[in-house]
């Protein structure tokens, strides 16, 4: 039971705590880190790799401060060699991590492409999530609705949603309901705070490349 009685939460991963925030959030809102076989810090986006592990929150300006603050040795308890562009590194595992499952979901044939195609998801209520370029034109993205109780991504380049479908560019995409589905937007969630500005615009500037 947790406090005032209420149960736990056991269905999914173990809260951690920011070690700059000091918050305790679940295990898919933060950014885990490692130390390398040569005290180098390492990035493990995926949560899976040996040893301990120090936690920030996915947000750009908690972990520039972590950077700053040498947060990561004092989590790690030890001396770590914190690499050179490390947020701008971390923006890029994420942004390829949530490329790679849309991928998955286009092989699988959960994900489509296309304004006519995602549009007739969107009418015969088959999609639950509506992705859209950052860079796209905003009169073209305005002909589309996120799908009601859906989830919208739009901090993703053209380029980056057209390597998750074997293009050039792609500016609309869906992901119907289900697994895959949510992992995308938990990921993707994770990119946008990574990704985002001062300003609320959603996405840093200048995208970096895969």
């Amino acid at each position: 039971m947790g406090r005032g009685g209420a149960p736990k939460d056991r269905s999914g991963d173990p809260d951690r705590k920011c070690v700059v925030t000091g918050e305790v959030q679940p295990k898919n809102g933060l950014i885990r880190f490692v130390a390398g076989p040569e005290a180098q810090l390492v990035p493990d986006v995926a949560n899976k790799l040996p040893g301990r592990g120090v936690y920030v929150a996915a947000d750009r300006a908690a972990l520039e401060k972590a950077v700053a603050k040498k947060a990561f040795a004092r989590g790690l308890k030890m001396q770590v060699a914190v690499p050179d562009g490390l947020v701008d590194e971390v923006e890029r595992q994420l942004a390829r991590r949530v490329v790679d499952l849309i991928s998955m979901g286009r092989k699988s044939g959960d994900a489509v492409a296309g304004y006519e195609k995602v549009k007739a998801w969107l009418d015969r209520e088959e999609a639950h999530v509506l992705i859209q370029a950052v860079d796209g034109s905003g009169r073209g993205k305005s002909k589309l609705s996120t799908p009601h109780f859906g989830k919208y991504i739009g901090w993703l380049t053209s380029d980056e949603l057209g390597m998750a479908f074997g293009r050039e560019t792609v500016i609309h995409a869906a992901l119907a309901s289900g697994g895959l589905g949510r992992r995308v937007v938990e990921e993707a969630q994770r990119l946008r705070g990574v990704r985002e500005t001062e300003d609320g615009n959603g996405c840093s500037e200048g995208k970096r490349a895969l």
